[in-house]
């Protein structure tokens, strides 16, 4: 026997020793601690590196369409990196699994690139346009190799939906957390230490040492399962299959597209309506940590709906919840009630729905080794960062265009934005999104077909064919 049939869970014979029961309890908060620094470094770069490029190092019209184009370009690029990665998970053999190695990697990799994202290097016009390309790029590729095994784990942890559903929402929870410790703090505190460049370096390296402690509480702390029997290796045809012969998995990548296009365009958006629509920048760290208690709500009624409702039933009351807040938002006058009241009809329906979307994912593993005869986790799971970082991609063009479009990259205040300007603003951020996310609904509705009881058929099947453990 090799020493990776002895020390590596995912490769233990059949008459390996029996391993001690394993703590799901443990994993579910090792493993969601993990997401803590992470959301709150992928916050820095999606929300708020074009907010830092237009605002403090207030780069010029002509370099921001570089930027732009430099964004658009390598998100897209990073994306299908993302598949490439879950093949090379996948293929992965080592005494500490096929995840960890990687999750540290990229962790490490990525925590000095997003510092340089937000270090002034003192360059400008094409040397600067360069040197951002290159570390941009390299931030991806990065990420990439930290998020594709970091999230393919989780399928691993357990076969059981309602543990998957505990430890996804757990996870979610510590992510919101993260995501909107940056959202809440990073304007007033980098405005409080002087508002410059060298300000927002000293908040970013602050988040990257928490993203780096809280993935060693998960690489130390995670005790993976035995779920397959016979780990096999995935070769670049298979990578290819495994997603293209998915038809359930291209669905709800679709649907998943859609949802989190719209959304992350809304939030992109945040500092601007604050501070060109509403009038006052500092307003938006309360609505933000309104929001961010409105999330974590809605994290926590996910079980309890869960326990009395069916997935489809609260997806769509998820989404009608959606509908009503855009029509509230988009009408709203600029008072932080209705504001709020909008703020928090979207929130807490938007957390439901970004769990079902990774639960739908995770069932479409089994699937995929169901209709397809081969289990690929990594790779299959993979389609869920490519989605993201695509969304990220074309929610972060739209912005950059908008922002320079109605005069905002080059205004000092709201009077310097016309009422044309405001308003244009308000259809990207709101109106857009809004049929995004319903079209994104109706996908779903039309296409994915894995429910509770057809996925308990699936694992009974795969057992019974001796494809599970």
């Amino acid at each position: 026997m090799s020493d990776d049939a002895v020390t590596n869970p995912t490769h233990e014979s059949s008459a390996a020793p029996a391993r001690p029961e394993i703590s799901e309890t443990r994993n579910r908060w090792t493993f969601s601690i993990g997401t803590l620094g992470r959301d709150m470094v992928y916050t820095l770069q999606a929300m708020f590196l074009i907010v830092y490029l237009t605002e403090v190092l207030d780069l010029p019209d002509a370099t921001m369409w570089w930027i732009n184009g430099i964004l658009l370009g390598a998100r897209l690029f990073d994306a299908f990196t993302d598949i490439i990665m879950g093949g090379i998970v996948d293929n992965t053999r080592t005494r500490w699994g096929s995840y960890k190695p990687w999750i540290v990697a990229g962790a490490v990799a990525s925590a000095i690139c997003t510092v340089l994202l937000f270090t002034d290097t003192g360059l400008s016009g094409g040397g600067f346009i360069a040197f951002f390309a290159v570390v941009y790029v390299l931030w991806g590729l990065s990420w990439t190799t930290n998020d594709i095994p970091y999230w393919s784990l989780l399928p691993a942890l357990s076969l059981d939906r309602h543990q998957r559903e505990r430890i996804a929402a757990t996870a979610k929870v510590f992510a919101t957390i993260g995501m909107f410790i940056v959202v809440v703090a990073v304007i007033p505190v980098t405005n409080a230490m002087g508002g410059n460049s060298a300000a927002w370096s000293e908040f970013v390296i602050a988040a990257v040492v928490i993203m780096l402690v809280a993935q060693s509480v998960t690489v130390f702390g995670v005790r993976e399962p035995q779920i397959v029997r016979e780990p096999q290796s995935t070769s670049l045809r298979e990578i290819a299959r495994a997603v293209l012969k998915n038809d359930q998995l291209l669905w709800v990548s679709v649907a998943m597209l859609l949802f989190y296009t719209g959304y992350t365009t809304t939030t992109a958006f945040g500092v601007y309506f604050f501070k060109y629509a509403y009038g006052n920048e500092d307003m938006f760290a309360p609505f933000a940590a309104v929001l961010g208690v409105a999330q974590l709500v809605g994290y926590a009624l996910f079980p309890v709906l869960r326990r009395k409702y069916s997935r489809r039933f609260v997806y769509t009351l998820a989404t009608s919840s959606i509908v009503l807040g855009y029509v509230v938002f988009f009408f709203s006058p600029m008072n932080m009630i209705p504001i709020g009241i909008a703020g928090l009809l979207l929130f807490v329906a938007q957390a439901s729905i970004v769990l079902l979307l990774m639960v739908f994912m995770t069932d479409c593993i089994e699937y995929g080794q169901w209709k397809l005869g081969k289990r690929s986790t990594a790779v299959t799971f993979a389609l869920q960062p490519f989605v993201v970082k695509v969304a990220s991609a074309l929610a972060n063009a739209m912005v950059g265009a908008t922002v320079i479009v109605t005069g905002i990259n080059m205004a000092t205040g709201p009077a310097d934005v016309s009422a044309e300007g405001i308003v244009g603003m308000k259809v990207m951020m709101m109106f857009v999104p809004l049929l995004l996310i319903v079209a994104g609904y109706l996908i779903y509705l039309w296409k994915y077909r894995i429910d509770e009881g057809f996925h308990a058929r699936i694992v009974a099947d795969l057992k019974e064919r001796g494809e599970l453990a």
